[in-house]
């Protein structure tokens, strides 16, 4: 399955870029989706444990199933006042 993914903040600078298409197995899930992320950008372990996924503009959890079609952004936490 191909899937489009944005990055934004630190994370857009660790993949430098700030969207990129990533070819992964199905069925796939966000963590296998993290996983092929990090094989390919091993700068991102860094920020793993921290990173949000948010899949068709809801936040996602790890166990989510994702298809070709959806919109998948990641991002560093935010934090403000």
């Amino acid at each position: 399955m191909n899937l489009t993914i944005r990055f934004f903040a630190t994370l857009k600078d660790r993949v430098g870029a700030a969207h990129l298409e990533i070819e992964i197995p199905e069925p796939a899930t966000v963590n296998t989706l993290l996983t092929t992320l990090v094989q390919r950008f091993p700068a991102l372990e860094l920020a793993l444990d921290s990173i949000i996924v948010a899949v068709n503009q809801e936040f996602a959890d790890p166990g989510q199933i994702l298809a070709a079609d959806d919109e998948i952004v990641l991002f560093p936490p935010v934090s403000g006042g």
